[in-house]
């Protein structure tokens, strides 16, 4: 397995997510979206695995801020995604080209086996 967790240090889900592995002993890469983005390839494989929706978060202040449900196009949605890092749904975990948003123990256990 190659875990990637991408979140923020301040996401309860995204500590979950990072002690979930740990006590698995699972190696995993954590990558702050505080202070690195996804690049347009990993965006891209995430989006295929779970759909570009499921990754905005609708909740946060930035997506009213910036008018996003003023946008219609994916594309348009994809760049603001990867300008903006605080639109994303977290924690995103990447295993290859799976990939799950937000806290799944059962799918990452599924990964395990």
């Amino acid at each position: 397995m190659n875990i990637q967790i991408f979140g923020v240090k301040k996401c309860f889900d995204t500590k979950k997510a990072e002690r979930y592995f740990k006590e698995r002993k699972i190696n995993y890469q954590f990558i702050d979206l505080g202070i690195k983005g996804l690049s347009k390839g990993e965006l891209q494989s995430v989006k295929t695995a779970v759909g570009l929706n499921k990754l905005i978060d609708v909740s946060s202040k930035d997506y009213k801020r910036l008018n996003m449900n003023q946008i219609i196009s994916p594309s348009g949605k994809e760049e603001m995604l990867l300008n903006n890092p605080s639109l994303y749904n977290t924690p995103i975990v990447r295993n290859g080209k799976q990939a799950t948003v937000g806290y799944e123990p059962t799918i990452w256990e599924s990964w395990q086996e």
